[in-house]
């Protein structure tokens, strides 16, 4: 277990350096609650994507239906 949390903290930007020894420990769990917190973010996000993704209505609106909106463009004009 030591060996998994001394690669963990490595992977997440630990020195292996005199200087700052004392607080790797500290400075990993830091960085771990942040990236967790990144990955749940991120999930919430996906998954809300997800239920969403064919979210269509099948019926237009009033508007498009009758074409209420008529707006003249002056790009055909010379």
């Amino acid at each position: 277990m030591r060996q998994i949390w001394r690669t963990w903290k490595y992977t997440l930007g630990s020195f292996s350096d005199d200087k700052t020894q004392p607080y790797d420990d500290k400075v990993a769990i830091i960085r771990t609650c942040i990236f967790v917190s990144y990955m749940v973010t991120n999930t919430f996000i996906v998954s809300g994507v997800v239920r969403h993704w064919n979210d269509v209505p099948s019926e237009l609106h009033e508007t498009q239906k009758e074409r209420l909106c008529t707006t003249k463009s002056n790009l055909s004009q010379n």
